[in-house]
């Protein structure tokens, strides 16, 4: 077993070995010339094939498996958890390794409904994927889709598979527009008890429920 063997296998919610994960990879992450290719193709797919949509997180943990978001309605969006635990199940289906971090951020614009309904400007557990890509790991943030970002006076986030892309910190303006304030780490599988616990204690959400707030 090798250090790198945990970002390759699938699990529980990164189910790389799940057939429509699989198929979705080879789709739009393959041919390519290499690994670094196939992980820029599959970034750009995910991060515009799917709307960001922070409304629609389900406190149910098969809602949060990489296949889930493939098999639900598309219209219906992803969230930026979906998104980068979809770019790591595709990642490791194509033999790339991959993991997913986790960080509270702050969010300037774009939010303010979600912000007014949860309390708070902290989004907490905000997610994204990293890459293991020539020798090194690669930071990839698939959440924001172009469409957004344009209405939103933001740069979309730009992937090579060589510079880590994380956040916008300032919308086209100069405006302050992200910043982040904790970093949770990185994990091989999305810690779901960890991250629902901490909703919990910033949002005041009922763990045991579907309880994240719906959409005004």
């Amino acid at each position: 077993m090798t250090d790198l063997d945990p970002y390759l296998a699938p699990n529980y919610f990164v189910d790389a070995d799940h057939d429509e994960v699989i198929r979705y990879a080879a789709s739009h992450g393959a041919p390519a010339g290499n690994p670094t290719d196939a992980a820029v193709r599959l970034y750009y797919a995910i991060r515009d094939g799917f709307r960001y949509n922070p409304w629609g997180v389900q406190l149910e943990r098969s809602a949060f498996k990489a296949s889930a978001v493939l098999l639900r309605e598309r219209s219906l969006g992803a969230h930026c958890i979906d998104k980068a635990n979809l770019l790591a199940a595709c990642a490791r289906s194509l033999g790339v390794p991959a993991r997913l971090h986790y960080a509270n951020v702050r969010n300037h614009i774009g939010t303010e409904q979600l912000e007014r309904h949860l309390g708070t400007n902290l989004l907490v557990f905000h997610g994204y994927a990293e890459l293991y890509l020539s020798d090194r790991w690669v930071a990839a943030t698939p959440a924001f889709n172009k469409e957004l970002c344009d209405h939103l006076g933001v740069a979309p986030l730009e992937f090579d598979g060589r510079v880590d892309s994380i956040f916008q910190q300032y919308d086209r303006a100069g405006g302050r527009f992200m910043e982040y304030v904790h970093d949770h780490g990185a994990y091989p599988d999305i810690p779901f008890d960890l991250m629902v616990g901490e909703w919990k204690k910033h949002y005041g959400i009922d763990a045991a429920v579907d309880a994240w707030p719906a959409r005004p």
